[in-house]
């Protein structure tokens, strides 16, 4: 099969119905392209307890460095109510110049863009100056446990090094070009429960309402501002995501309500700091609450979530100029370093080698008619090809 056009590789991809943690076919898909083009691949199971196995894919071109990874994921969201969408969400049906299915966009768009980058490459210059790997999962959408982070120390363990890494999940707002991921902020989630007496609503001096000590608990989270931003992160932000009291009666007052919560943080925090600031917040609010006058200080609980995301940033200019270089040459636009919206797999790739994103326009990502246009997998092609080439150029000055 030919591996240089990036429409037949998405197509054959989403074809296949991998949603997580299912492989659906995708990662065998992905072996047959990359057999023929001279990679060893590789497939790895991950457990663990009470998850789901995974498959997961790593192939390597070359044996020797600079060594280049590719990363990405070939597991995509449930596609919700399949009626709703115009086309099949696993048919890659074209239409009006577009290609539709799951994952079209977020993101075996990407991948199918860098194995038609690199089939290119080798029929155009011969094998790569150093070597080219594919890290690929199938637990990026779901709890990302049995994924990348178990994959990557699989391949260490087996002495594989890699000097930089390419993540190609859809990172542009409205038009190729428009952004580079150079990092990520990091992410905390908790819970925080308020203790309560219940009792009638009639009698509130007998009882001790919960929501009376939440509410101001939950504001002091929001406001004031945890920070102004740095020069590569926008300021922090927490939201609270939910509110449960599981009360269905009016005349009731609850002996327990809950809030759960977000921080995305930049630079400023680490997880362990940021995490000693909410709990700052919360006794300070819990001390003296104006709803509560007379009140002793308000009793919480808090749960953190596991596995915080850490915050970080890639300073690795050669790899970061070959990108934003290939960028402009293909495109004519110069992007921005950016490290906005949510986490992703670079989180753990950053303990390995320096890591940038770069992929499709997500605008339709995880929604009814995911889809790309014909035109931009040309072009992210190319913009990869571009890339290839000039990062084993940088990467082999002296």
């Amino acid at each position: 099969m030919s591996t240089s056009d990036p429409v037949i590789n998405l197509q054959t991809l989403i074809r296949c119905p991998s949603v997580t943690p299912a492989e659906g076919g995708a990662l065998s898909a992905l072996e047959a392209m990359l057999l023929p083009l001279g990679f060893k691949v590789e497939r790895m199971v991950a457990t663990e307890p009470g998850m789901p196995d995974i498959e997961n894919l790593y192939a390597r071109l070359g044996n020797k460095g600079p060594h280049l990874m590719f990363a990405g994921h070939t597991d995509v969201v449930p596609p919700g109510d399949e009626a709703s969408w115009s086309h099949p969400p696993f048919a890659a049906m074209i239409a009006g110049g577009e290609l539709f299915g799951r994952g079209a966009v977020d993101m075996k768009g990407g991948i199918a863009c860098f194995v038609a980058a690199v089939a290119r490459h080798i029929e155009k210059h011969g094998m790569p100056k150093g070597s080219i790997s594919f890290l690929i999962t199938g637990d990026e959408e779901g709890p990302a446990v049995n994924g990348t982070e178990k994959l990557l120390k699989w391949a260490a363990e087996r002495g594989e090094r890699w000097d930089a890494c390419l993540v190609g999940e859809p990172t542009n707002p409205d038009a190729l070009g428009d952004m580079i991921k150079i990092g990520r902020r990091g992410s905390v989630s908790g819970k925080v429960s308020v203790l309560g007496v219940q009792g009638h609503a009639a009698y509130p001096h007998l009882a001790d309402n919960p929501l009376r000590g939440l509410l101001p608990l939950a504001s002091a989270l929001m406001d004031p501002p945890f920070d102004t931003g740095t020069d590569n992160f926008p300021p922090s932000n927490l939201e609270v995501t939910s509110v449960d009291v599981g009360n269905p009666a009016t005349n009731v007052i609850p002996a327990r309500a809950s809030f759960a919560f977000n921080i995305r943080f930049n630079d400023t925090w680490t997880a362990d700091t940021v995490k000693a600031e909410i709990l700052r917040r919360l006794d300070a609010a819990a001390a003296g609450s104006p709803l509560r006058p007379g009140r002793d200080p308000v009793r919480y609980e808090i749960t953190w979530a596991e596995r915080p995301s850490h915050v970080f940033l890639t300073r690795n200019n050669a790899l970061i100029a070959s990108l934003s270089e290939a960028v402009e040459t293909v495109t004519g636009r110069t992007p921005q370093l950016s490290t906005t919206g949510g986490t992703s797999d670079a989180r753990f790739i950053k303990d390995y080698c320096p890591v940038v994103e770069f992929g499709l326009v997500g605008q339709t990502m995880h929604m009814v008619d995911e889809r790309v246009a014909l035109a931009d997998l040309e072009i992210l092609t190319q913009i990869y090809g571009t890339f290839i080439s000039r990062w084993f150029d940088n990467a082999l000055l002296p």
